[in-house]
């Protein structure tokens, strides 16, 4: 087998519907990440690839997303839409540049792998000219046949086109396919127009390949690898999809997920050994999660880091940049955002934590408050090492705790304390010897009879 090095990968990212949605398609999330940016990962990278995406004319929040995941990628704009053939000709710059492959994919097939991209390049190396991904479909209506002769591919029939005979094959066109990058622009260049709409088909390049006396062949994968994005449905679709996968990579990789069925996972989601999850459990983007901790039942944790042997929940949300440390506990009804709380530090229960610095085991007590917002901006609250803040304490930042001081029950701190003191905030208690007796006989003078 010949070694094949070089690549060139198309990505035709254009919108084919809106999704009834001002997010162009490509832009839609599936487990925390971008249709477009799934495929973009399983894009080859490095030395010897080359990635062209081809977007539509005004979409620059696309273009925006292709530099953020692939800084390396040339954009091309499709300006008017005329077929799938003519938008990976608006790449012709890069096809141009010569390549041992063409690859060419779209940018709403999330659930596509590295492997399959690679397993469809491998025919080239034997002497393919165009390899066209398929699979059988359940229902094959409105899918693209793969036409084979003596198990050789012949040609891809568009549903309308299709005869009576050639909608009963189960065999279906995926989009994506792979060309010797020596032959790509020959092929490409020979398909036109000639049909009911006028539009330049990609899927003509079998046909055109065999003409020239050169082979196609297929490379089969599951339905639900190559599931295109067109309805939010679809969406839902791909999402309940990728999330069985995460799942169940998860599970092999040592994550206790007790209900599986009910944890939502990130694409970019990493664990630590001995991990548990508990049911209904919400995990978006930007999540690792460290040896032994527990994640308790309805929780929902975001861009954040989770130290070992941490407990968390249940009912605790975990907001972007929040770090926790090793060993410490946050409890139900507790959220933190934006919070560095060290190791061992204790946050129980029904308390909030927002801008803060949390010094190692400290004890924050229920109904806490770091009172982060002015009406104008945000202001950090520092507690240091070994503090004790009781409950209901409101401490109003900019403001520091120092190490080892001890806020007494009810207080709102809007001062500093130093280390090691005692601070107390609180109105004095006034008691009135039989006052709630006065009070209630009061109230029963005052009483009115019903339907008086």
């Amino acid at each position: 087998m010949t070694a094949r090095s070089s690549l060139t990968v198309v990505l035709a990212a254009g919108e084919g519907t809106r999704m009834r949605a001002t997010l162009p398609k490509v832009l839609h999330p599936v487990a925390g990440e971008s249709l477009l940016a799934h495929v973009l990962a399983a894009a080859s990278k490095g030395e010897g690839a080359r990635l062209a995406v081809v977007i539509g004319p005004e979409h620059h929040s696309v273009e925006q997303e292709v530099k953020r995941l692939r800084p390396d990628a040339d954009v091309f704009v499709q300006r008017e839409r005329l077929g799938t053939a003519h938008a990976v000709l608006a790449a012709r710059e890069a096809i141009v540049r010569g390549a041992d492959d063409l690859l060419v994919a779209f940018g709403d097939t999330p659930l596509i792998s590295a492997e399959t991209f690679a397993r469809l390049r491998a025919p080239l190396a034997t002497g393919a000219a165009v390899a066209v991904l398929g699979f059988r479909a359940a229902d094959p209506t409105g899918y693209g046949r793969l036409l084979l002769r003596d198990g050789r591919l012949v040609a891809i029939r568009e549903q309308a086109d299709a005869s009576e005979d050639e909608r009963k094959v189960t065999l279906c066109n995926a989009g994506v396919m792979a060309f010797d990058g020596r032959k790509a622009l020959q092929i490409l260049d020979r398909i036109d127009n000639a049909n009911k709409k006028g539009e330049y088909y990609l899927v003509d390049a079998v046909a055109i390949a065999r003409d020239m006396g050169l082979e196609a062949v297929v490379i089969e994968t599951s339905e639900d690898e190559v599931r295109g994005i067109n309805t939010k449905a679809q969406l839902a679709e791909a999402e309940s999809v990728m999330q069985t996968r995460l799942r169940q990579a998860a599970m092999e990789a040592g994550v206790t997920l007790i209900a599986p069925e009910t944890v939502y996972l990130a694409a970019d989601t990493t664990f630590g050994k001995d991990v548990t999850i508990e049911p209904f459990v919400v995990i978006g983007p930007g999540v690792s999660i460290g040896d032994g901790a527990v994640i308790h039942s309805f929780s929902h944790i975001v861009q954040a880091s989770i130290g070992k042997k941490t407990s968390v929940g249940p009912y605790a949300r975990i907001r972007p940049g929040t770090s926790l440390g090793d060993g410490a506990k946050i409890g139900n009804f507790v959220e933190a955002k934006a919070a560095i709380l060290e190791e061992g530090v204790k946050v129980n229960h029904l308390s909030y934590i927002g801008d803060a610095e949390v010094g190692a085991n400290t004890n924050i007590g229920a109904g806490t408050i770091t009172c982060n917002y002015d009406g104008f901006g945000k202001h950090k609250t520092l507690i240091g090492k070994g503090a004790f803040i009781g409950t209901n304490t409101s401490l109003v930042a900019p403001v520091k705790v120092g190490a080892g001081a001890y806020i007494g029950s009810g207080s709102v701190i809007t001062a500093d304390v130093p280390d090691d003191a005692l601070a107390l905030e609180r109105s004095p208690q006034t008691v009135r010897e039989g006052g709630a007796t006065r009070y209630r006989e009061s109230k029963l003078r005052d009483k009115k009879p019903k339907g008086a």
